[in-house]
């Protein structure tokens, strides 16, 4: 096998160090408390790029919303917005519907197991197909997010240029084999609690840009408008946004190529209106 770390010794001393400071300052969170694979991928996608804390709320409204794949899978467009609003990029909720429904008609309703299937799932990357299975089956896998890369690289001295396929060749000599879930999340929690970035220095490979005034900022403003009302007037949405750095139409125009909206004529053919789809 590859390596990348020293021999055995210092990773026993590691991952005894990792569960210790798990064992002490374990956080508690409702998806930590399931092995339903459904909800722990709800999760997964969740959390991505968003705050744990924030995410708590949305995830228990969420599943009481929409419990299964089937009730996701069969729900309206608008109300699975909704419920997303608060959590940024419109589109991974819509994407996550996009998989509850792929589920139903590819798996039978039931969330597979399998890295490689689950990759195949609109908006399942290299981490998640990983991180869907070590928390709800325990699997031994390793999955790696900017967390355990960064931890990787500072308890084992890496160099910050260190490649992926190096990193995750280190998760998976690090992996404790039979405690795959306990380990993502005590490491998870070792990142977040103590071995921050900003105690590190180490940067994650991708930085988000300023949100206000982004072009992300204005697809979710327009998708507010669109969750709160039936239809929105594009001269409008010209007339609000006539500041905006890029072409208002073009980002609309990236929302309906996306599927989450869809352009049509008013009541009586005044005027072009912008509406969610379905």
């Amino acid at each position: 096998m590859n390596t990348v770390l020293p021999h055995q010794e210092p990773i026993e001393v590691f991952r005894r160090k990792i569960f210790a400071f798990y064992g002490d300052s374990r956080r508690s969170f409702p998806w930590r408390e399931t092995r339903d694979r459904y909800a722990v991928m709800v999760s997964e996608i969740m959390l991505q790029q968003t705050q744990a804390d924030r995410v708590v709320p949305k995830f228990t409204a969420w599943m009481g919303r929409f419990p299964d794949v089937a009730a996701l899978a069969s729900a309206p467009l608008r109300d699975v917005l909704a419920l997303w609003s608060g959590l940024g990029y419109n589109s991974r909720g819509q994407r996550l519907q996009s998989c509850a429904r792929m589920v139903t008609e590819r798996f039978g309703g039931v969330v597979p197991a399998a890295p490689a299937e689950l990759k195949t799932l609109p908006g399942i990357g290299d981490y998640t197909c990983r991180s869907i299975p070590v928390f709800a089956d325990n699997l031994d896998v390793a999955a790696v997010d900017t967390n355990i890369r960064r931890i990787i690289i500072h308890e084992f001295a890496l160099p910050e240029e260190t490649s992926k396929r190096s990193i995750q060749i280190a998760a998976e000599q690090l992996l404790p084999p039979g405690r795959s879930r306990d380990w993502h999340n005590a490491l998870m929690d070792y990142g977040s609690l103590c071995l921050t970035s900003r105690i590190t220095g180490i940067r994650p490979l991708t930085k988000q840009s300023k949100f206000r005034g982004s072009k992300r900022w204005y697809r979710g403003m327009i998708m507010k408008e669109l969750v709160a009302s039936d239809q929105v007037f594009l001269e409008e949405l010209d007339a609000r946004y006539g500041d905006c750095s890029w072409n208002i139409r073009e980002i609309v125009g990236d929302l309906v190529l996306e599927g989450l909206v869809e352009e049509g004529d008013g009541e009586n053919g005044k005027g072009r209106v912008l509406r969610i789809r379905g």
